[in-house]
């Protein structure tokens, strides 16, 4: 069942293999001249607007980059200023310490000395506190010894009158001293 006719075109088949049809070629030009025009109407302003935002977007970049590179320099010069700093800091925090520290052993050989001082005079006191106690001791003891030697010697050799004699005669001696 064809229905093409011997001289009829057949639609799936072209005039021309290289061109279009005349009308196809006029609409088609036509339709792409309204798509461009409102492309460039439309999409140019918008692309223009794109391009000019990401130029601004990579300056800003660009700008803070060499902001950062500068202060990045001018820290690191600061840093470097301050090492020296650090470096007579340091020097002068040890000649401090090292003064302290002298002081610190002047002053603690002066109270060592006050100290050792103060304890020989104490141990000085102390002795001739036993000293004099001892002393004190053995006249106490010599006395009491002494005292039983004489009664034992007076009741010995001694008889009762002229013991009573004595007693009288030492009481007479304590009476007139006093």
């Amino acid at each position: 069942m064809n229905l093409i006719a011997a001289g009829d075109i057949d639609p799936a088949q072209s005039v021309n293999w290289l061109l279009p049809p005349l009308s196809e070629l006029i609409y088609g030009g036509i339709a792409s001249i309204i798509i461009f025009a409102l492309i460039y109407k439309f999409g140019g302003p918008a692309a223009k607007k794109g391009m000019a935002d990401r130029t601004a977007k990579i300056q800003a970049e660009l700008d803070g980059a060499a902001e950062a590179l500068e202060s990045a320099r001018t820290e690191a010069e600061e840093i470097r200023r301050a090492a020296g700093d650090i470096a007579s800091e340091r020097d002068r925090l040890l000649a401090e310490a090292d003064e302290q520290a002298a002081a610190l052993l002047s002053e603690g050989r002066e109270r060592l000395a006050a100290e050792i001082a103060d304890l020989e005079a104490r141990a000085e006191a102390e002795s001739a506190g036993l000293a004099g106690r001892m002393g004190d001791e053995l006249r106490v003891e010599v006395s009491r010894i002494s005292s039983s030697v004489v009664d034992q010697l007076v009741a010995e050799t001694l008889d009762d009158a002229t013991q009573q004699a004595l007693i009288e005669d030492f009481i007479q001696k304590v009476g007139a001293r006093s």
